[in-house]
């Protein structure tokens, strides 16, 4: 999917999911799901939260051995109300089921937060509102290009920030599309990702880059900038428009850009994904694309970022991001 995502022209309306008997979320309900929800369904509806949504095929990526056991366990948890679901109208073929935060998954993890519902900021109308938000295949495409990078099991994706939870840290001076952090092999790089879907102005993709310098200023912290394309031609325009940008900075080295275009994967792969050696920094006008792990080899200003710590972002009033690998899948009836 993250070399053929689908466009927002092709999601025309909600279709509606076929009706089937839920339970209520009462609190006796919500006692039951003490015992009926292990680790890995909590980390779901975690990163429902997170992300707003996620496809059946993200889901079944990301935490799920078989499309099978995810589609079994994924009906479990919408009857017991922890997630919800839509499928989009398209006019060609079918689209995966879309799944968000229900009320029961909302209470769950406003408990093990020690907050209630309506302090965690959960709406179930909010919740459901991407189903018709215009940004809908934007947030699904972004979702699916870290997905990929989970994917890759010989690597790690150490973290995973959603757009909301970047403007919560630096809207008031940029609002990336996400952040990440990744570990390859020995080597280890974060980043901040501008994913553009063929629709937006590249100008204003271009402009972005004001914000990072005053981001990169006010922090003294040197983060990567990837912007990602949709097809190899484009990905020539913006460059054009972002190297004219990035040259008009104060200080260039302080926002370090690479590039690369969807269609440049090889959908052959058994993996295919941003990690492979697609990206070309700005201030190279050729030769060979480099790796995720390697792209900090063109920087050899930008000191590797630290280790992670659990303590991150406890001084952010809402809960930490959740890990973007799962927990290990329990074994018996419970887990499968």
């Amino acid at each position: 999917m993250i070399t053929n995502p689908t466009r927002q022209r092709t999601l025309r309306g909600h279709k509606a999911a076929r009706p089937g008997l839920r339970a209520a979320n009462t609190a006796e309900h919500q006692a039951v799901l003490a015992w009926r929800l292990t680790p890995r369904d909590k980390w779901i509806a975690r990163m429902l939260w997170e992300h707003r949504v996620l496809t059946s095929h993200q889901i079944t990526a990301l935490a799920f051995p078989s499309a099978r056991s995810a589609r079994m366990r994924l009906r479990e948890l919408f009857s017991w109300g922890v997630v919800d679901r839509f499928q989009p109208f398209v006019t060609v073929g079918t689209s995966p089921m879309h799944y968000v935060l229900a009320p029961a998954g909302a209470a769950v993890l406003a408990a093990e937060d020690g907050v209630d519902v309506k302090a965690m900021g959960y709406r179930h109308d909010r919740a459901f509102g991407i189903a018709h938000s215009l940004r809908l295949a934007h947030t699904v495409g972004v979702n699916e290009w870290f997905t990929a990078l989970v994917a890759r099991k010989a690597d790690v994706l150490e973290a995973w920030w959603s757009e909301a939870r970047c403007a919560r840290h630096f809207g008031d001076l940029v609002k990336p599309d996400g952040y990440g952090r990744w570990q390859g092999g020995a080597r280890r790089i974060e980043w901040f990702l501008e994913y553009d879907f063929g629709t937006e102005v590249l100008g204003k993709v271009a402009a972005k880059l004001t914000g990072y310098a005053a981001l990169a200023q006010a922090t003294g912290i040197t983060t990567p900038l990837l912007v990602w394309l949709p097809t190899s031609r484009r990905e020539a325009t913006a460059r054009q428009l972002l190297t004219r940008a990035w040259r008009e900075l104060d200080d260039q080295r302080s926002v370090p850009v690479a590039t690369a275009a969807a269609e440049m994967l090889n959908p052959e792969t058994p993996h295919p994904s941003p990690a492979d050696d697609v990206w070309l920094p700005l201030d190279t006008a050729s030769g060979p694309r480099r790796g995720l792990s390697t792209l900090l080899d063109a920087w050899p200003h930008i000191p590797p970022p630290a280790a992670p710590t659990s303590e991150a972002d406890t001084a952010q009033p809402t809960s930490p991001p959740p890990s973007p690998m799962p927990p290990t899948a329990p074994r018996g009836p419970a887990g499968a």
